[in-house]
């Protein structure tokens, strides 16, 4: 009897979504059955049951989600996206890293000019984008930050992206420190991050051991400053440890805690070959670690015989995931390494019970999250967060008989059924194609770049198999 007629009025939103199954991963990590979605702007407003939301809201859209999973966006924390994705696959897969880092790959993005650069970044997001990705973190090792930051801005995905930075110390062809943490500090400048900026830069090295110490300092005083992040590699192979050893008494996470360079904001990308101790350090530090489980098999890195990835769990460590590049996993679907990093070390240390699939499915989405410091504004499908989200089309092969949505989505399904995505509210998936860019014209002008590339090149086709 209280009760005004306005009071009882619906709230407007721009979208409802009903009679769908949520996956959460809220901190309940709740699987919400007959649900529904609104969305307002670029905002998450409510989740819920669809009986109760459509009382409350009234939307300009209404989609029925009946045959979908509507999932956060996933979140690659380490993906190369110039240089190699217009040569995917060109490079051969018996050689060795060295070969692989040294040549081929130093080659192609030699071969590959500013124009190459913002075509990879997006082919990248297109990749990423149709399988279910929304957000990313950019290796930065592209040499155009400029074409890359507007072929991302293109195709509306969100990420963080750098320049090429190493300084190689102690080589005749090192590169003064100040110059390039000027022109890192400029992009910074230039790509800050906010609430309506999807992408921005970050303080990214290329790590190992082409680093000095006032490189690896100048760039966490940057990243603490200004409050973000900073990335690298570090010891996919031995070499690395071997060489910090040599040069500086101790293990590549030792040096680093030693000059201060660890922290909650950085996350080292591989990490494959860390002691116990090194494992501590990074737990003490809140630091995050980027396994790249593709990468590791196809390189033969000895991830499942010597990586210490359960261990890191065990004591604290963010395990996020990341594809890495196009000749190194040579796949960006971001559910192939959740199938990996789920399957490898049960296998491995022959115990089931190592990474079940709803951790694996966290570390993908909720982990990466906290690795790009953004686990308050995506990652779950939560009231206030960012609306990046995604249907998977469950009418489909693998996503049938439907009875537990975590081993579905980690164990059967993959990039293939993912129907539509939205990142900031926008949906650039549409029925599985993008809706900001022509798909076929896109692939095609890749196709034609990634021939001119591999001309430039000048490697012979290593491929086994004769093309007659």
């Amino acid at each position: 009897m209280g009760n005004s007629a306005s009071a009882l009025e619906p709230s407007a939103v721009d979208l409802l979504i009903v009679h769908t199954i949520i996956v959460t991963m809220d901190a309940d990590r709740r699987v919400i059955t007959d649900g529904a979605l609104a969305v307002s702007a670029d905002r998450i407003v409510a989740v819920g049951k669809t009986t109760e939301l459509q009382t409350i809201y009234q939307a300009r859209e209404t989609i029925d989600g009946s045959r979908f999973v509507l999932t956060p966006g996933l979140v690659n924390a380490h993906i190369h996206v110039t240089g190699e994705p217009l040569t995917r696959g060109y490079a051969p897969d018996d050689i060795s890293f060295k070969e692989l880092i040294g040549v081929w790959l130093a080659r192609a993005h030699k071969a590959s000019g500013e124009d190459d650069e913002r075509l990879g970044a997006q082919f990248s997001a297109l990749e990423m984008l149709r399988t279910g990705t929304t957000c990313f973190l950019d290796a930065g090792t592209n040499h155009h930050i400029d074409a890359v930051a507007d072929g991302m801005l293109s195709m509306g995905i969100r990420g963080r992206i750098a320049q090429f930075a190493r300084d190689n110390p102690g080589s005749p062809s090192a590169t003064p420190v100040d110059p390039l943490l000027r022109q890192m500090e400029a992009h910074l400048d230039r790509y800050p991050p906010g609430p309506d900026k999807r992408i921005a830069a970050w303080p990214i090295l290329s790590g190992r051991h082409n680093i000095s110490d006032a490189l690896w300092q100048g760039a966490k005083h940057l990243a603490d400053t200004r409050g973000l992040g900073m990335s690298f590699h570090m010891s996919p192979i031995p070499s690395d440890p071997e060489w910090f050893i040599e040069h500086h008494g101790r293990r590549p996470v030792e040096h680093l805690a030693e000059l201060g360079v660890l922290g909650r904001n950085v996350a080292l990308t591989h990490a494959v070959h860390v002691d116990a101790n090194e494992v501590a350090l990074l737990a003490q530090a809140h630091a995050t670690v980027i396994h790249c489980p593709m990468t590791a098999l196809r390189g033969a890195y000895g991830a499942t015989s010597v990586g210490l990835f359960p261990e890191m769990v065990q004591q604290g460590v963010n395990l996020a995931l990341g594809s890495d590049g196009s000749n190194d996993s040579n796949a960006h679907d971001l559910h192939r390494a959740c199938f990996l990093v789920a399957g490898l070390f049960k296998d491995a240390r022959q115990d089931p019970t190592i990474f079940p699939a709803g951790e694996a499915y966290a570390m993908a989405t909720l982990n990466g999250a906290r690795a790009l410091l953004m686990e308050d504004e995506i990652g779950a499908i939560v009231p206030g967060r960012k609306a990046d989200f995604v249907l998977h089309d469950t009418w489909r092969p693998e996503w049938r008989p439907l009875f537990d949505v975590a081993n579905q989505l980690v164990w059967s399904a993959d990039g293939r059924g993912v129907h539509s995505v939205w990142v900031d509210g926008v949906r650039v998936i549409d029925n599985f194609h993008p809706t900001m860019v022509d798909e076929e014209r896109l692939l095609a002008q890749v196709q034609e770049a990634g021939d001119a590339i591999v001309a430039r090149m000048d490697l012979p086709s290593r491929a086994k198999w004769p093309v007659v």
